[in-house]
């Protein structure tokens, strides 16, 4: 046996076989053998989900060995890709083609299958998540048979899969709509919280990329603000030493003392958080798009991240501020709030309304249970939507009425799936007991 943990270390897993598959057909195989047998099976990218989703009890395929592009259509820039491919591998490969994708999240460390079945996101209030960038997908299914799926070729597969929590197959190649290489103009710096809620709503439609960070008990959110350059023109990165001191050593090295400070001695985190709050400095440059895109996150913490309708935000985190000061335990980790357009995939957390994404975090090995189910509740009135890799309580009723196409999806899942080869106890939970 070989012991398996996520990235947060909210998770863990003994499987009793790893199978490490090195083509579709080789997972094919697995799958077949796993299923005749009567065992289930979860696939494996980096583990970064906070989730239990990728736990796999008997059998697990590690996808790591299963990487890079497999095939490039330089006329539509449509590329296809091995499921295992972590996005800073596909980000690298995608620069020396020339070639980006359009959004991305801060993050790359997940594999392209782990992001497209749990939903993984960026910011821009006229752009979706990663899943609405696929064109085409290829699972494996429980029967071992390999299929493909656009909105074209079987849709009601495709409407799930690009968001699909594992239940429906093995992801064994995804074709994402890419787009010649850009570059982003980033704009970093702390403002007055009420003033970023105030002008909430105009600066995510102002830039193409917005989001910002509040710092509980501090006065200022760090606002972010990414906007497209125009083709050709000379990009203005970060120097190296400078880039150097703002991430490794601020928001990593230095961030991260005040964190296990504030763990060590509790009283000291409100005055700290305040202290964050007024240090925040700010920066402007410009570089290759997913150089901004990503950002590295050294400090471990866990999450829970919601999105709700665009309308309501105002509501949310009215009711967040609230109930921060009440807490018994005090919040070492800043809050984060996106946005995004609405699309069409039935479990994706926007589908059907353009949302706003709020993230609440905790410093790894701090009480967060009560902030966690206050903010659930806060989240619960306007009908939010857990992201699928990020930590909740919900289970498939409540689920169901949220998701306007949960039945629909379950339905495709149960016809992929009929005895649950791909199940798991978090599948179970969020999707209910098969028929």
């Amino acid at each position: 046996m070989s012991r398996w943990q996520n990235w947060a270390g909210t998770a863990s897993a003994d499987p009793q076989r790893i199978h490490t598959p090195r083509s579709a057909a080789e997972i094919a195989e697995v799958v077949t053998g796993v299923a005749v047998n009567g065992r289930r099976v979860r696939a494996w990218g980096s583990g970064h989900s906070f989730t239990p989703i990728a736990v796999a009890d008997s059998d697990a395929i590690d996808l790591r060995g299963w990487t890079g592009i497999a095939a490039v259509d330089a006329e539509t820039h449509r590329v296809t890709v091995r499921s295992g491919t972590t996005l800073r591998q596909l980000n690298a490969e995608l620069d020396g083609l020339g070639l980006a994708m359009t959004n991305l999240g801060d993050i790359d460390a997940q594999t392209i299958a782990g992001a497209v079945s749990t939903g993984t996101h960026g910011t821009g209030a006229r752009l979706g998540g990663l899943a609405t960038q696929i064109v085409q997908l290829e699972l494996v299914l429980a029967d071992g048979s390999v299929v493909t799926c656009s909105a074209d070729r079987q849709p009601d597969l495709f409407a799930a899969a690009r968001v699909g929590l594992g239940a429906l197959g093995v992801i064994t190649h995804v074709t994402l709509q890419c787009e010649p290489a850009f570059a982003l103009a980033a704009q970093e710096r702390p403002e007055p919280l009420e003033q970023v809620l105030e002008g909430f709503d105009t600066f995510a439609a102002e830039n193409d990329h917005f989001e910002f960070y509040w710092f509980p008990y501090g006065k200022n959110a760090l606002v972010k603000r990414n906007n497209r350059l125009p083709a050709g023109e000379v990009t203005r990165p970060l120097s190296r030493a400078r880039e150097f001191f703002d991430y490794d050593i601020v928001e990593n090295v230095a961030f991260g003392t005040l964190c296990r400070i504030g763990r060590a001695v509790p009283r000291l985190v409100r005055p700290l958080g305040r202290f964050a709050s007024a240090v925040l400095s700010a920066r402007e440059y410009s570089d290759t798009s997913h150089r901004v895109f990503v950002t590295h996150r050294g400090v471990r913490f866990v999450e829970s991240e919601y999105a709700v309708p665009r309308e309501s935000v105002h509501e949310v985190l009215r009711e967040l501020r609230a109930l921060v000061p009440r807490l018994e335990n005090p919040v070492a980790f800043p809050v984060e709030v996106r946005v995004a357009a609405a699309d069409d995939i039935w479990l994706s957390t926007a589908q059907g309304r353009d949302s706003a994404y709020i993230a609440i975090h905790q410093f790894a090995g701090m009480p967060y249970r009560e902030y966690f189910a206050g903010f659930e509740s806060i989240v619960a009135a306007v009908g939010g939507r857990p992201h699928w890799g990020k930590m909740h309580s919900l289970d498939a009723a409540a689920l169901r009425e949220r998701y306007p196409h949960f039945d629909d999806f379950v339905k495709v899942a149960h016809r992929c799936d009929p005895a649950g080869v791909f199940r798991n106890s978090y599948v179970d939970r969020v999707l209910g007991p098969l028929p």
